[in-house]
């Protein structure tokens, strides 16, 4: 593994981390771990694995049977990456919220997904793909499913430590990051469309 592999890898591991945001999550999993009970780590984290490398390797084939270039997805990536981040900088809710009801799966439905791997997780996969090697993001993925285990593990010592504050400064922070790398994504694949 070589210096632009490494690169590659921490530049991916960043996008992936801001767009699943497993600590401005936080809040969201308190509350569903409050009316739904225990939630499992491992197995949220091995679902949701599985969904992302699943879509990383079989994504691209599946917009090709629907005729759709990978740059072109890329682009609609950037929206909705766009989209995310002016969620978290602003507030305001632009996604609709997932059913909350069903307690025997809760633990992959919702927070393996969409929580972990959802609609922007996946479009920023595939988006990847336009700019990094498959298997740097492959070890993104692992990186960040490591991470999203801890931190569903100590999911109350880290609120605890972070607070209210520290977490909503956090949304900010990465809202911020997304909204650039989002501008940076449609920049980079627009004009190879025309």
């Amino acid at each position: 593994m070589n210096y632009d592999d490494l690169l590659e890898i921490g530049k991916a591991f960043m996008v992936l981390f801001a767009v699943i945001d497993i600590l401005g999550s936080i809040p969201v999993i308190i509350k569903i771990k409050k009316k739904s009970g225990d939630i499992h780590p491992l197995k949220a984290s091995l679902v949701a694995l599985g969904i992302m490398l699943g879509f990383l390797f079989i994504g691209e084939s599946l917009l090709g049977f629907f005729g759709v270039d990978t740059k072109a997805f890329a682009v609609v990536g950037s929206f909705i990456i766009f989209a995310l981040g002016v969620e978290m900088i602003f507030g305001v809710q632009l996604f609709r919220d997932e059913d909350e009801s069903s307690k025997k799966i809760v633990s992959i439905v919702p927070i393996a997904f969409p929580i972990i791997a959802g609609a922007g997780t996946m479009t920023t996969i595939v988006s990847l793909q336009a700019e990094y090697e498959v298997y740097n993001i492959a070890i993104a993925i692992i990186l960040n499913i490591l991470l999203v285990f801890f931190v569903l593990k100590l999911t109350k010592r880290i609120e605890k430590f972070l607070g209210k504050g520290g977490i909503a400064i956090l949304q900010k922070v990465f809202g911020i990051i997304l909204l650039a790398i989002a501008i940076k994504l449609f920049a980079d694949n627009v004009t190879d469309l025309f």
